[in-house]
């Protein structure tokens, strides 16, 4: 089973990054059957989506719709720009063939500079990840810049208990995904 945990920006992603360590270390705890990966944009270039043939974009986007759709489960981590996703994150989505991530999990971990963004994950995301008919896991953690340090370490207790009950959630769903899939 892989678990992809996505950096879903190539601007900054320091602290997303830090969020995606964080979960990973939680999963690994919980989980040694599953092979995690942490798939960062600012390492690609993918192109946008534009109508042509999948065979026509350049490698890297290629490569990384290709791990996206062979991965088992998700953790998306990703900055709020503007009260919205990053369009690096959009784009890999309208990439994907609808039926790709069907029924697998799907958990959320966003970063941002007001506490008015925390409704992005929950009114622009998870309806993304509905379309996919992801399983996704219903509680997210929104991280405020405060909750980290200078150098992007996590610095607040109630962010890792929460980090720690959605990997506790995001295992369980891969369990209940395993069982739909086999069906």
């Amino acid at each position: 089973m892989k678990v992809l945990l996505i950096n879903g920006t190539i601007i900054g992603g320091g602290k997303t990054k830090t969020l995606l360590n964080e979960t990973e270390q939680y999963l690994k705890k919980l989980r040694e059957d599953v092979e995690l990966k942490q798939l960062d944009f600012q390492d690609y270039q993918m192109e946008f989506v534009d109508g042509r043939p999948f065979e026509k974009y350049n490698e890297d986007t290629r490569k990384v719709i290709e791990e996206v759709t062979n991965a088992d489960g998700y953790i998306f981590a990703t900055p709020i720009f503007q009260a919205s996703i990053p369009g690096t994150l959009k784009n890999m989505f309208d990439h994907i063939h609808p039926d790709a991530l069907r029924y697998k999990p799907a958990a959320v971990v966003a970063n941002g500079g007001t506490y008015q963004h925390h409704l992005v994950a929950e009114n622009q995301l998870k309806p993304i990840l509905d379309y996919f008919r992801c399983l996704i896991v219903p509680n997210y953690v929104y991280t405020h810049t405060s909750h980290f340090s200078e150098e992007n370490e996590l610095i607040d207790g109630d962010i890792h208990n929460r980090l720690e009950e959605l990997t506790r959630v995001f295992n369980q769903y891969l369990d209940m995904s395993k069982k739909l899939t086999e069906e």
